[in-house]
């Protein structure tokens, strides 16, 4: 199974006292797969303005704006965990819907289907009918 992280967008403001262009929210997703199935949670994390060190905008990586996230109440075993369940919960569902016991199953019957002849008139072969 492979779980990815990735941040989708982040909102900043334009100016907080002298820094410029400071992340206050990040939208994030983790995304799971394993062959033919997936699963995925998506939430957002605001932050407190910056205080003490400051990473201009245009310097963050994507690693960092994550761990933001996870020091700021994301919690990453947990929504993995969940993602794995999701696909688990694919590959062997906990609940299924099996038809009703009381009501007869379905039978495909097969219907005949009549086949036109071979003696179909062309264009050629038509003349036309005497006006009456």
């Amino acid at each position: 199974m492979t779980i990815l992280w990735i941040i989708e967008r982040l909102l900043v403001k334009p100016t907080e006292g002298s820094l410029t262009d400071v992340v206050i929210t990040a939208d994030w997703r983790c995304n799971g797969t394993d062959e033919t199935y997936s699963g995925t949670c998506y939430g957002s994390c605001s932050f407190a303005p910056p205080s003490g060190e400051f990473t201009p905008y245009e310097d963050l990586t994507e690693a960092q704006v994550l761990n933001w996230c996870y020091e700021n109440g994301v919690d990453k075993t947990a929504i993995e965990a969940n993602v794995t369940q999701q696909i688990n919960d694919q590959i062997n569902p906990p609940v299924i819907a099996p038809p009703l016991p009381w009501v007869p199953p379905l039978i495909e019957q097969k219907v005949p289907v009549k086949v036109a002849s071979e003696n179909v008139a062309t264009a050629d072969s038509i003349v036309d009918a005497p006006a009456a």
